[in-house]
């Protein structure tokens, strides 16, 4: 069994100064690779003159996060990958618990450690917390993190199948990443791991959160959340994903449900004076009709030779309950 962990750089030097060597530490000796994604700073000169035991892949261009790691791990043999942020600190025995969890279960193609926020380690992090999950009309949301509520950690939430792990720390079987296609470079960002995770499921396989393994995550890195290219991606991809993975009459009636509540969004923003945001959510439409015409035809995934439907996932609205029902936490749902 071999483990290859890989951190996907983009400029991000005082993130690997800080948070490589933690990595390092816990992490098997030449088991660790950066992936440089075409960087304009000095950070492949910094790991190569401070951290020779890592290895180095360079990568012309920015291919964003899908792109940058299938680059990367298409030169990497090893049984396991896990695709990890620059910003994490992962405790001290993070990864053991994750692989036998895996090799336990041969059914599992991919699972997370729990996410807690690096600034305020009691609690979750936005980027995953204790696993995902999407509802009726795909909105992600996890245990431990509704919209921007965010829970302490208590111990409530168990190792569980959950719908989706976070790629801010992914660890896949490397054959099943291949087999379902990898990541779609398409999304270039955001929800690119939720599209993954629901091509595994499709594939007959399952994917799940480790609560015995722990690791802190800064987040927004690089992009803010309010950035404008940030909700362009997240609205864009949260549509194809859904054209992508659901089938029927079913998916076009989620889909004009879903582009009724963009329109929903649109509003707010409006009446919040964020018209960047509202040009944000029209280019993503565009874009998405684009893809459908354009893009799409030419994809040719493993998954679509297996294709499961009966996907347990949030059968409500995560809008309706959090803010109409008021329901903040996790466990106040009903699945």
């Amino acid at each position: 069994m071999s483990v290859a962990i890989v951190i996907l750089n983009f400029n991000g030097k005082h993130f690997l100064e800080k948070f490589l060597p933690p990595v390092i530490a816990s992490c098997p000796v030449g088991s660790i690779y950066v992936a440089d994604n075409g960087s304009s700073d000095d950070s492949v000169d910094f790991l190569k003159n401070h951290f020779p035991e890592v290895h180095i892949l360079l990568g012309e261009g920015n291919l964003g996060y899908a792109g940058g790691y299938n680059r990367a791990l298409k030169s990497i043999q090893a049984d396991y990958f896990v695709l990890m942020n620059s910003d994490i600190e992962p405790s001290e025995n993070w990864l053991n618990p994750l692989i036998d969890y895996m090799e336990s279960n041969t059914q599992i193609a991919a699972v997370q450690p729990f996410i807690l926020d690096y600034q305020n380690p009691s609690h979750f992090e936005y980027a995953g917390a204790a696993g995902g999950y999407w509802d009726q009309l795909g909105f992600p949301f996890c245990r431990g993190r509704i919209f921007d509520t965010l829970e302490k950690n208590n111990g409530q939430y168990k190792t569980s199948l959950v719908n989706w792990a976070t790629g801010a720390c992914l660890l896949v079987r490397a054959d099943l990443y291949w087999l379902v296609g990898g990541l779609d470079d398409y999304f270039f960002a955001h929800m690119e791991e939720i599209d993954l995770c629901w091509r595994f499921q499709r594939a007959g396989y399952q994917v799940a959160a480790v609560a015995e393994s722990t690791v802190k995550h800064v987040g927004g890195g690089t992009l803010d959340k309010a950035n404008p290219f940030k909700t362009y991606l997240n609205f864009r991809n949260n549509l194809i994903l859904l054209y992508k993975n659901q089938s029927g009459l079913k998916k076009y009636v989620i889909i004009l449900l879903r582009m009724a509540a963009d329109g929903l969004a649109g509003i707010k923003y409006l009446t919040s004076g964020e018209l960047s945001l509202i040009w944000a959510i029209l280019k993503a439409h565009f874009s998405f009709y684009s893809y459908v015409l354009f893009q799409h035809p030419k994809q040719n995934l493993a998954t679509e030779l297996v294709r499961r439907t009966d996907i347990n996932s949030y059968s409500k609205s995560i809008i309706w309950d959090y803010f109409i029902q008021k329901k903040k936490k996790f466990t106040d749902l009903k699945f």
